[in-house]
């Protein structure tokens, strides 16, 4: 398999955890967002992602999958041990609720492309980490309140949940937000950093990470 991604992105680095929790072998193929115009906006690119976004896997057959969520879900089907999701019902609901206010309500709001928008529209780069910092802080808020006690979000084993929150905390990190109120958060975290499975997909541990 070939992975399309890009060090810093959250979406990318919610697959390489997939990815490496399952212990699946794949290729990194760079796309470095961060160049003038975007690697991500090339045709070539496009051929392979219409919408000009990582990540992007490409199965051996040449069957390519986008959406973080879509990927990990066929992950989750084609290769179910170790599973990400709780066998019980209503437990995998609570997985997937942290895991789509996260990746719906909360990622989206930081993504280049609307950052971007905001600078075109003349705010400056004051008001954009305003932005930035409270819509991560609002939602950190509602995950607090509804992952669990112990170990992981929900249990001894890393799941979906965490797969979506690490990154997400990379980015809380990254733009400096405060999580000194989010004793749950900050206890999954660091059980997390001690995870080889998440330290392979750190972005500090990317090919494509600048020196």
């Amino acid at each position: 398999m070939d992975l399309f991604t890009y060090y810093r992105s959250t979406s990318s680095y919610r697959v390489r955890i997939a990815l490496a929790l399952k212990g699946l072998d794949y290729t990194a193929i760079p796309v470095n967002l961060s160049l003038e115009g975007g690697a991500q906006h090339t045709a070539d690119y496009k051929d392979l992602n219409p919408q000009g976004r990582v990540p992007a896997l490409r199965l051996d057959d040449g069957v390519i999958i986008t959406q973080s969520l879509a990927i990990i879900e066929y992950l989750e089907e084609r290769y179910p041990q170790p599973a990400l999701l709780a066998q019980e019902a209503v437990m995998r609901a609570r997985q997937r609720a942290v895991a789509a206010l996260i990746g719906c309500d909360i990622q989206p709001l930081h993504n280049l492309s609307v950052l971007d928008r905001l600078r075109t529209l003349g705010h400056d780069e004051d008001a954009v980490l305003v932005w930035i910092r409270h819509w991560i802080g609002e939602g950190l808020q509602a995950v607090e309140q509804l992952i669990g006690d112990h170990g992981f979000c929900f249990g001894a084993s890393p799941g979906l949940a965490d797969i979506y929150l690490l990154p997400q905390l990379y980015a809380a990190h990254r733009y400096h937000v405060d999580l000194t109120a989010f004793a749950r958060i900050q206890r999954v975290e660091h059980l997390a950093l001690q995870h080889p499975a998440f330290q392979q997909a750190h972005p500090d541990a990317q090919s494509d990470k600048p020196e």
